[in-house]
């Protein structure tokens, strides 16, 4: 070796098409790793759009509809909403928003008279996640109200958002829907109503991407099959914790709700939907007589829905085999509940004659210690 190619430290002509081989070698190694990403994210993508997708998964089309039709709210409170004069088709059903930014009929800030107009404050139960708009508690209702009368009265409002918790509809309410200027306001409950309030996460994957949105649910149903992550069970029990953050703020929310509705001469029914995978020895006595309790305590009617699904086995009232949101079957025995709810408690709004006989509900005397019925 030369001398001076030694001590600059360089190689020698010898070992300089080895190093260069070597170097090239690796672009090409690096080159291949990242062009089989790239295809096979590419074949991920294709097969989840194209072959994966056939309409009625439910992370998919829970994806699609908050894609497509919401938005981030200017109040933060509400978190996001729906944008207005929107639409799309999801599990199998199409959606049409209005201009008030709610899957409904278009209505006029200024009631009609001798209308009398019922609020719906909900999720996606209330909102109709899987079934025609016709189909939806609000409008099963509003059908029922009206029965059998030459001119129509009742407006029953869904203002159902799906991915809404207590808090977030009731900060709807007061922020945009009193200016609707209802007679009764009914707050739907659901048991994933103490989760904290949801927070949008951005980034392309999860904007654009079907193959992530089918890669993450898989993960999460092998986390919680496989790898400890909490079963539906314990997550929904967790919620109900002593100090729970999520059950606070829907039991302080609650109180607003009830202060303001009393304040304005507005009937306030709270009702509670049961969760639909198990319904004989229902596994959430617990969470029904808390909520009850809260009403009770803001001295605001209560109404438990399990009771009218009982003699019915769970799988039937879901809109899809894998997705346990109530189906037509279901939204129809839960109108029919809370539509004789409504007039038994409220006849002086409603004008009606009182509960079909033998309907079974629950009391406010009795809510808060009346555990779920099993046949």
């Amino acid at each position: 070796m030369d001398q001076n190619t030694k001590d600059r430290g360089q190689p020698s002509p010898a070992e300089a098409p080895r190093k260069a081989t070597a170097k090239s070698s690796a672009r090409m190694a690096l080159i291949s790793v990242v062009a089989s990403v790239i295809v096979g994210g590419l074949l991920i993508e294709g097969t989840a759009r194209w072959v994966l997708d056939d309409g009625m998964n439910f992370d998919v089309e829970m994806w699609k509809y908050a894609r497509d039709i919401k938005r981030v709210s200017d109040n933060p409170q509400i978190g996001h909403e729906h944008r207005p004069e929107t639409s799309g088709f999801y599990m199998g059903v199409p959606v049409q928003i209005n201009a008030m930014g709610l899957r409904d009929r278009e209505f006029d800030l200024v009631k009609p008279p001798e209308a009398v107009r019922t609020m719906m404050l909900g999720d996606s139960l209330t909102f109709g996640w899987g079934v025609k708009a016709e189909d939806t508690p609000a409008k099963l209702i509003e059908t029922r109200l009206n029965d059998a009368k030459d001119t129509p009265r009742n407006e029953v409002i869904n203002t159902g958002v799906g991915n809404y918790n207590t808090t977030m509809e009731i900060a709807y309410f007061l922020d945009r829907g009193q200016e609707l200027k209802p007679d009764v306001v009914v707050l739907n409950y659901f048991i994933n109503d103490a989760e904290p309030q949801p927070k949008r996460q951005t980034s392309i994957w999860r904007e654009y991407s079907y193959g992530y949105v089918f890669l993450a649910s898989a993960i999460d149903k092998l986390s919680r099959e496989y790898f400890g992550k909490a079963d539906w069970k314990t997550y929904y029990r967790d919620l109900y914790r002593d100090g729970a953050p999520g059950w606070t703020a829907a039991q302080d929310a609650i109180g607003r709700l009830a202060d303001y509705c009393r304040e304005n001469g507005i009937k306030l029914l709270i009702v509670n939907y049961p969760e639909l995978h198990q319904l004989r020895d229902y596994p959430f006595p617990e969470v029904t007589e808390g909520v009850a309790a809260v009403a009770k305590a803001n001295h605001v009617e209560f109404l438990d829905l399990l009771p009218s699904i009982t003699d019915l086995e769970p799988t039937s009232l879901w809109v899809s085999p894998t997705d346990a949101h109530p189906n037509r079957t279901a939204n129809e025995r839960f109108a029919q509940a809370i539509a004789d709810k409504l007039v038994q408690d409220f006849p002086d709004v409603y004008h009606s004659a009182p509960a079909t006989p033998g309907h079974q509900s629950i009391s406010l005397t009795n809510a808060a210690t009346t555990t779920p019925a099993t046949p």
